[in-house]
C-alpha cells in the first residue's frame, strides 16, 4: 500500500511513511504505508510488506519497554474505528495513539560509529560536538552510548544534528534531561536484549510528546529497521560498514548513481532491490522479534 485513502476520519497529515487520522479529539489512527525514503526523498515505488512489519516491530517494542516510560498506545483496535469498507486499509499496518504535544527534537543515541556520526568524526574528532577518544574506526563501539539530539526536518529537507544546549534552549533543562535519561535507558535495555538475539543496535532515535498532564510519553515509532541501524553480530567487523537490516541496502543502490543528486525526483528502484529490501525488512522482525509475517504477495493468493 503506498498511500492510504480513508473516507470515514479528517485526515490530519502525511509523512514520509505515515498518514495520521483524527479518532475524536483525543486519538489518532496512524497508518504505517510502505513508502521508503532514503536521503529524505521519497521513493516512488512501495517495498512490499515495509508498513506491516513496522507496525509488529514498534509494537513489539513499545511493549517491552513499557516499564522504563508511558508510551502513546491506547489498545484500541483500529479496524473499529473505520468503516468497513477500509478495514484492509488499517488491518496490521496502523494503531490508534494518544494525541500528545510532540517535542520539536529527535532523541538520537549512538553506540557505534557510523553514518553522519562516523563523518564528523573523521572531520572533527567529535560526533555532534562531543569529543571522542583518538583511534577510533568505522563501526567501532564507543566508550559509552551517546546523546545526540537532532531538530526535525520538514518534508523533503535534512534533520539537524544539534548540541545538548540547543536542545536545552528549545525545550528547557528539565526536560531534555528527561529526554536524554530516559534515551540511554531506552538504548541500553534494547541493546541488551538484542544482543540476546544476535542483533547490534548502532544507533537509533527516538521521538516523544507530552500528555495532557505534562507526562513524558515515547511516540511515533520506536526502535524499528527505519529508526534504527540493525547490524548482524556475526559478521560485525570493526573498520568496515557492517551490512544492515534496514534501508542501507537502497541507500548502498542509490549511491551507486552517479547522476543523481539525492533530491526529488527519486529514480526509479530495480525489482531486485525492491525485493531485497522487503527481504530484509523481514528478516529484521524475524531476528529481532521471533515473529514472521505471510508476505502480502501469498495474503493476496490466499484471498483469491
Amino acid at each position: 500500500m503506498y498511500q492510504s485513502s480513508l473516507h470515514s476520519l479528517p485526515l490530519l497529515g502525511r509523512g514520509k511513511v505515515r498518514e495520521n487520522y483524527a479518532v475524536g479529539d483525543d486519538k489518532i489512527l496512524m497508518v504505517t504505508s510502505d513508502r521508503l525514503s532514503a536521503f529524505d526523498v521519497i521513493m516512488n515505488e512501495p517495498i512490499p510488506d515495509k508498513g506491516r512489519v513496522l507496525t509488529a516491530m514498534a509494537l513489539f517494542w513499545f511493549d517491552k519497554l513499557r516499564d522504563i516510560v508511558p508510551n502513546h498506545l491506547t489498545g484500541i483496535a483500529p479496524e473499529s474505528v473505520v468503516a468497513p469498507d477500509e478495514v484492509e486499509q488499517v488491518r496490521g499496518r496502523s494503531m490508534v495513539v494518544k494525541r500528545l504535544k510532540p517535542l520539536p527534537v529527535e532523541a538520537v543515541v549512538r553506540g557505534y560509529l557510523a553514518g553522519s556520526g562516523w563523518k564528523e568524526y573523521q572531520q572533527s574528532g567529535t560526533v555532534c560536538g562531543l569529543p571522542l577518544p583518538p583511534g577510533l574506526q568505522q563501526a567501532s563501539r564507543l566508550p559509552q552510548p551517546i546523546f545526540t539530539p537532532a531538530t526535525k526536518a520538514e518534508m523533503g529537507e535534512h534533520d539537524e544534528n544539534i548540541s545538548f544546549e540547543r536542545m536545552v534552549d528549545i525545550i528547557g533543562l528539565p526536560l531534555a534531561q528527561q529526554v536524554r535519561a530516559v534515551s540511554l535507558q531506552l538504548y541500553q535495555s534494547a541493546s541488551d536484549y538484542a544482543a540476546t538475539r544476535g542483533i547490534i543496535i548502532a544507533d537509533t532515535k527516538f521521538e516523544f510528546g507530552l500528555d495532557s498532564k505534562g507526562t513524558l510519553t515515547l511516540m511515533d515509532e520506536v526502535l524499528t529497521a527505519d529508526s534504527s541501524r540493525f547490524w548482524p553480530a556475526d559478521s560485525y567487523r570493526e573498520g568496515m560498514s557492517p551490512p544492515s537490516f534496514d534501508k542501507q541496502f537502497v541507500r548502498d543502490y542509490l549511491e551507486t548513481l552517479n547522476d543523481w543528486g539525492k533530491t526529488a525526483p527519486a529514480p526509479a528502484l530495480p525489482p531486485e532491490v525492491i525485493a531485497r529490501t522487503s527481504e530484509k525488512y523481514h528478516e529484521a522482525l524475524r531476528r529481532l522479534t521471533g515473529l514472521s509475517l505471510v508476505p502480502d504477495t501469498q495474503r493476496q493468493q490466499e484471498r483469491v
